[in-house]
């Protein structure tokens, strides 16, 4: 008689991994260990037997095992209790698990995938069947090991991300100290009338720009600048545009024309705007623009002249309690060559305020998106007359905050709030 050995190898070249996986086979019977482990080292997988599910916990405790072949039924801790066991150990790799059983009921087997076997196999074992499962399981650590590598990468990269946001938000830290110190005074007494700036960015640095110079003894002005768009490059136009405003250094100033200590005259506002519109299109030729409100004010007469060029209207609050708004709208600046911008003439008489203002106060929304308009703002300056200068600014901030809900804005908010005394 002659005696053929099973056919477990089958297409055995097709099967073999490149990389062994490791195996743990677990059974209690000595026989059955054998020939699966027997048909796996055949097609290339590294290959490790217990007898017991306790015997093989305390293996997988020293050793990952990318698949478990573990019998249902044995003595002690069952197959089942061993998987839940096995998804319990503290590692994240994650191991396919074959259960090795006669069971066949729909019950049972839901069972089983409920303690966290991934397959089940019926035995005695087909080789065919075994070699298939052993594919599939392939795959899903496959997929598995690319996953984990695509997380890998991403928390690579979102580690990089925040390495450069953080060097990011310490730079833009230091750019809002310096954009800070564009503007050292925000209050200057001139003896016949005071200025109190109005600044609070919407990020770190902010496109708006308010201030104000001397330009002679008896002569002051005021100004409300927005800068199209958010962020860094806004804010480098608003400090190129408070070198061009400056008081400290008159040679470079726009507006002025010359002259020593009282003697230093200044362009009308109608002609510092167009001074700027032709600068932005013929000399800077950039993407960006500006709106403006800029004042000149006698102190000795009250008499004042003023342009807007796009900003929204400046407010005159008289000393009656009534609130007015001034000029005529105008073109911003920086979007067509040769413009006119037209001068508006008031008289302030002591007692009465001039409030130049951005849009980012008219158009702060509330809570149901509807933006505070220039009626509204005129409402509360009415409310609010008789508070002092600084504290009527920081109540406006306040009533912003409130319809908002939140102390950040979505724009900028600036304005300057001359108060004459005469």
């Amino acid at each position: 008689m002659t005696h053929h050995r099973p056919n477990i190898a089958g297409p055995i070249a097709a099967c073999r991994v490149a990389h062994p996986r490791r195996v743990l086979v677990v059974d209690d019977s000595r026989a059955q260990r054998h020939i699966l482990a027997l048909m796996l080292r055949r097609w290339g997988y590294d290959v490790t037997e217990a007898g017991s599910a306790e015997q093989a916990l305390r293996q997988c405790a020293d050793t990952i095992f990318d698949i478990v072949l573990s019998g249902w039924v044995m003595p002690g801790m069952t197959g089942l209790e061993f998987c839940r066991a096995f998804r319990a150990l503290p590692h994240d790799h994650y191991g396919y698990f074959v259960l090795l059983t006669s069971k066949s009921e729909k019950t049972e087997i839901a069972d089983g995938l409920d303690g966290g076997a991934d397959d089940f196999l019926i035995k005695p074992v087909s080789p065919d069947e075994l070699r298939a499962r052993l594919r599939a399981g392939e795959r899903i650590l496959g997929m598995q090991r690319e996953l984990i590598e695509k997380n890998r990468l991403i928390g690579d990269t979102l580690n990089e991300l925040r390495h450069l946001y953080d060097s990011l938000d310490r730079d833009l830290i230091e750019a809002r100290k310096l954009q800070q110190t564009l503007m050292r005074e925000r209050v200057r007494d001139f003896g016949r009338a005071s200025a109190t700036i109005l600044m609070r960015p919407s990020g770190h640095v902010g496109g708006d720009l308010a201030g104000f110079f001397e330009i002679s003894a008896r002569r002051i002005a005021v100004f409300s600048i927005d800068v199209s768009g958010h962020g860094v490059a806004s804010a480098m136009m608003t400090a190129r545009l408070a070198g061009m405003l400056s008081g400290a250094l008159p040679d470079q100033n726009i507006a002025l024309t010359g002259g020593v200590d009282g003697n230093r005259g200044a362009w009308p506002p109608e002609m510092v705007a167009w001074r700027f519109n032709r600068l932005m299109l013929d000399d800077m030729q950039v993407d960006q623009y500006f709106t403006m409100a800029y004042a000149e004010i006698d102190l000795q007469t009250g008499k004042t002249m003023l342009v807007q060029a796009g900003h929204p209207h400046p407010v005159l609050m008289r000393r009656d309690g009534r609130v007015e708004p001034v000029g005529n709208g105008g073109m911003p600046i920086g979007l067509i060559p040769g413009v006119t911008f037209e001068r508006v003439e008031l008289q302030l008489h002591p007692g009465d305020r001039l409030f130049l203002v951005s849009d980012g106060v008219t158009e702060c929304p509330d809570a149901q998106d509807q933006e505070l308009g220039a009626e509204g703002l005129n409402d509360f300056l009415r409310a609010n007359a008789d508070l002092e200068p600084a504290a009527l600014l920081d109540a406006l901030v306040w009533h912003l905050s409130a319809r908002t809900d939140t102390p950040d804005f979505p724009d900028d908010v600036s304005g300057v709030l001359l108060h004459y005394r005469g």
